[in-house]
């Protein structure tokens, strides 16, 4: 890639001074990812590249690849939808195949460099702050926030350790049930215990089906947007289940049957402390029997935004997921899942610390039934960011 078709440097930030304003902030979008969630991080990124206002933001797009690479990607977000049911990648949007993107590890330094072997590296500026729309491991889960925190870079969402808890189901659980939320029945099932004991888990298992009936959910413990995940009626799918979970994270999470109602509602920091949005339903999809990754992303039906709930119930939910968003000590945004049981309660599932920004996904949509379009809540969350110090807070 030739250097005239690089992004072009942003002025240098001048004095601030009557006559002359201060330059934009620069917003790098990262997406992609090592992650089995690739495809819907680069779906998520092509909304939010395509809704920020460039009038307000200087906007730099960087794609990592499945292995790894950080790339420099065109700013083209009608490339970066799911197309006859195949999801995009980076690779196919990185204007090099071999070039990468440097984010210096020093806090006296946000300058991103751009280098190509046998090419003079090239600066592309300083980044004001990163809008991390990574999803899973690698990303979602603290490793790329701990990278943002050692550069001294402002970013979107929470910081390590809730981004850490948000992506561990187990860890997730633990906290929420510590805190005094209702937890369902689940077991974990780590990597040493499978490999040196795996009669004695399977052993573990079995018993837990014992206590609490079939259905089981088996699960990657570290992965989202329902990948990895099985429903098994019975012992005779559960190696198949157990492989495919595993194929994802090597620690699993069995979890119980809950009857009842899917129930979400998002959770965004305002000045004053978090704030919920009016939650939504998830109706079951006739042609999935659970809410697994088709269900949600390709054969997808409208959420109802918002819930049919009393007053009652939504005050209830709306409380309970700024409870949980308190509880893991989230910053910036959340999207908390929960199952309203047969017998009326609120059984929190999960939280999602880095929610799809998709067309279709709830998390903006319950804003918007909430008084907030997308392009102004893109802008509270990077507002929010800019004004959050780095470090210990």
């Amino acid at each position: 890639m030739s250097s005239e078709n690089l992004p072009q440097s942003p002025e240098p930030r001048p004095e601030p001074s009557s006559e002359q304003p201060l330059r934009k902030p620069r917003v790098a979008v990262v997406f992609g990812g090592r992650s089995s969630e690739h495809g819907i991080s680069v779906v998520t990124a092509g909304a939010i590249l395509g809704a920020l206002d460039r009038t307000k933001y200087d906007v730099l797009p960087i794609g990592i690849t499945t292995d790894g690479r950080w790339a420099l990607t065109a700013d083209e977000p009608e490339r970066m939808a799911i197309a006859d049911r195949k999801m995009p990648n980076v690779t196919e949007l990185a204007d090099s195949v071999e070039g990468g993107v440097v984010l210096p590890v020093d806090p006296g330094n946000r300058e991103v460099v751009y280098s190509e072997p046998g090419s003079v590296p090239k600066a592309l500026g300083e980044v004001d702050v990163v809008f991390p729309m990574l999803h899973g491991p690698y990303g979602e889960d603290g490793t790329l926030q701990g990278l943002l925190e050692l550069s001294g870079v402002p970013y979107v969402g929470s910081g390590v350790l809730a981004s850490a808890v948000g992506q561990d189901k187990d860890y997730m659980k633990r906290v929420f049930a510590s805190f005094g939320l209702n937890v369902g029945p689940y077991l974990v099932i780590r990597p040493r215990e499978w490999q040196q004991d795996e009669t004695g888990a399977r052993q573990r298992i079995a018993d837990f089906a014992g206590e609490h009936g079939w259905p089981l959910f088996i699960k990657p413990a570290r992965a989202g947007s329902s990948i990895g995940i099985t429903k098994v009626e019975s012992f005779d799918g559960l190696d198949e289940a157990i492989a495919e979970a595993q194929r994802h994270d090597p620690k699993i999470l069995i979890e119980a049957l809950l009857r009842g109602r899917e129930i979400e509602c998002g959770v965004l920091e305002f000045e004053d402390g978090p704030r919920a949005s009016v939650p939504a339903e998830i109706p079951p999809v006739q042609t999935h029997d659970y809410y697994d990754f088709e269900a949600k992303y390709i054969d997808s039906t409208p959420g109802i935004v918002p819930a049919p709930l009393t007053p009652e119930q939504t005050a209830e939910i709306q409380r309970l997921a700024v409870e949980a968003f308190e509880a893991a000590s989230c910053e910036g945004l959340v999207r908390a899942d929960f199952f309203l049981t047969e017998d009326g309660r609120f059984v929190i599932n999960e939280i999602n610390t880095m929610p799809g920004f998709t067309p279709i996904s709830m998390y903006p949509q319950m804003w918007e039934k909430s008084g907030i379009g997308y392009a102004e809540l893109l802008d509270r969350l990077i507002q929010s960011a800019l004004n959050r110090s780095t470090g210990l807070r």
